[in-house]
């Protein structure tokens, strides 16, 4: 299985498809398999990788606390491993703010960005909510913090569907790499410390944000918030969608994803 070390940390990795590179961050809590019902339509056009964050799925198991910016350094590293050149970036949720601090921190590296269903930054409320996370984490039993999560990412129209939501429950709860507690919160916390409000609007390199009308994890005002700080950023809002779109309408997300990639100012970067 093909792994690289970078930046302190094992990675687990997998390439698909041929063309322009395209990098995909997962959110928190999960790994690579977030992006399943996106990557057959990403490698017909790109050379599409997808990776297990630290301390998720395959990868390394951290030590002590980090920021996202590490995160987002352990990514660079694995785009330099791979010899990936400039490239195309995607994040989603806290993968969208790794996303961030990647385009931040190395802009002549990214050929476009795509932040989807995440935020800039909340300050002191962003830490209090990692803190009550946190407690929440460690007194609940793993079936149960997952049923939470589902909850919170998915909509209500996807609870009509009973098969189906215990489909993705039994999916999430027989994961062959769960990730622990300790891990889980080590990456609530880093999130929770998240901030590039400031930062933001140095960003000249094509960028697409995408909102979900419905989320109730990352409100799409924060979005909206995102794309108003970056210069000449496009705004897309899935209108009735969920914080996991990607999951309940891939189509309709996967369409959303590669129609800005398509566009002239993306596709010459």
């Amino acid at each position: 299985m093909p792994f690289a070390e970078v930046n302190g940390q094992r990675l687990y990795y997998e390439v698909h498809g041929e063309g322009d590179p395209l990098l995909l961050v997962s959110g928190l809590g999960a790994d690579h398999l977030a992006w399943t019902l996106q990557v057959p339509a990403c490698a017909e056009r790109f050379q599409t990788v997808v990776f297990d964050n630290r301390d998720s799925g395959q990868s390394s198991v951290a030590e002590g606390t980090y920021h996202v910016s590490h995160m987002a350094l352990d990514a660079l590293e694995l785009a330099d491993a791979l010899e990936l050149g400039p490239f195309h970036l995607v994040g989603g949720s806290l993968g969208g703010a790794i996303a961030q601090e990647m385009a931040l921190s190395a802009p002549d590296r990214i050929r476009s960005l795509t932040l989807c269903m995440t935020w800039g930054g909340s300050g002191q409320w962003s830490i209090e909510r990692a803190r009550l996370s946190v407690a929440q984490a460690r007194r609940t039993p793993r079936e149960e913090l997952v049923d939470t999560l589902m909850l919170m990412t998915l909509s209500e129209e996807f609870y009509e569907q009973p098969d189906a939501v215990a489909y993705l429950r039994r999916m999430t709860v027989d994961h062959p790499h769960p990730q622990g507690t300790e891990a889980f919160i080590r990456q609530i916390e880093a999130g929770g410390r998240h901030e590039t409000r400031r930062r933001l609007p140095s960003l000249r390199m094509p960028v697409h944000v995408i909102g979900a009308e419905h989320d109730m994890l990352v409100p799409v005002w924060k979005s909206k918030e995102i794309a108003e700080l970056i210069p000449h950023a496009k705004l897309t809002v899935l209108e009735g969608a969920s914080h996991a779109v990607a999951i309940e309408q891939p189509k309709r997300f996967t369409e959303a994803l590669l129609d800005f990639l398509s566009e002239p100012r993306a596709a010459a970067a």
